[in-house]
């Protein structure tokens, strides 16, 4: 009984009373093979746009690897074609040819994996004959249970993709964000509702004949003033407010005055008194070097 071969690696199965005295040459050869289908790392020579990726029984080829490590200069994007089309293949690709490797078994109508220049791929073929499939094991994989439906794009976009567009943005479209860890997507009407909240301070209206508005963190503020009882005094102080950032002042009563005046000359002058409405805008980060009132 003659040799035979198992049909995904090509180990030599000695037929009975075959070989004899011979069988450690051939035991030794069958160990290399498997050392190379568990461990073995070929470096594969792509040129012109095609390539034969063959396993041959008995033989140690550079289709029994597991890793394939993809150079040479190929001319174009290059066509692997694993050979022969009927066994099971599972490889590490990782493509550092130049060009976009596109594996296939068979004549590829059955599916065929494209792997870019420069990314890595975990790939099997199906070994199902001339209509063979390449399967990509990264597409569509799992976590906890649930599966990846992000392209590659997508992922990168997260990733901090560089390439912006002008996609208008509507009040039900989402936008990905941190929270507290996690995250998350919400729509743009949330976003607004919030920004819309806290992008104002508004402070209980004062009353008192003299008071010190220092902002205590960087928000602008609208601040009234109730002058129903007395007249008002109100210094305005930078505090913690940003660039850009500004206090509005409203007089909520015509009784009486409201003198409005800045901490040092520096920054501004004192809009006297009776003013009535009063906008002071941070744009230097020291100074309010806009000022803006109406008196009655």
């Amino acid at each position: 009984m003659a040799s035979t071969y198992t049909s995904n690696l090509g180990v030599e199965k000695i037929g009975a009373g075959e070989q004899a005295g011979a069988w450690g040459t051939t035991t030794n050869n069958n160990f290399d093979i498997i050392d190379r289908a568990i461990n073995g790392v070929g470096a594969i020579s792509l040129s012109g746009t095609t390539h034969t990726l063959t396993t041959s029984d008995g033989t140690l080829t550079e289709g029994g690897n597991k890793v394939l490590v993809l150079g040479g200069s190929p001319s174009g994007t290059n066509t692997v074609t694993i050979s022969p089309n009927d066994q099971d293949k599972m490889y590490f690709v990782h493509n550092n040819s130049g060009q976009t490797a596109t594996f296939q078994q068979g004549n590829g109508t059955g599916g065929t994996v494209s792997i870019p220049t420069g990314s890595k791929g975990l790939i099997f073929a199906d070994g199902a004959g001339s209509g063979a499939k390449v399967t990509d094991l990264l597409d569509g994989m799992a976590f906890g249970g649930t599966k990846v439906t992000s392209t590659a794009t997508e992922l990168n976009l997260m990733d901090g993709g560089t390439s912006a567009g002008t996609t208008a943005v509507a009040a039900g479209d989402g936008i990905v964000t941190n929270d507290g860890g996690t995250m998350r997507q919400t729509t743009a009407a949330t976003f607004s509702t919030y920004f819309n909240a806290n992008l104002v301070t508004v402070p209980s209206a004062i009353t008192s004949s003299s008071a010190t508005l220092t902002p205590s963190s960087a928000q602008s503020i609208y601040q009234k003033v109730d002058t129903s009882s007395n007249n008002v005094a109100l210094t305005l102080a930078i505090g913690s407010l940003a660039i850009g950032q500004y206090i509005i002042v409203d007089k909520t009563s015509s009784s009486n005055t409201l003198t409005l005046s800045y901490p040092s000359n520096s920054q501004g002058v004192s809009l006297g008194n009776s003013a009535s409405f009063a906008i002071a805008i941070n744009q230097n980060g020291t100074i309010f070097t806009f000022v803006e009132s109406i008196k009655y």
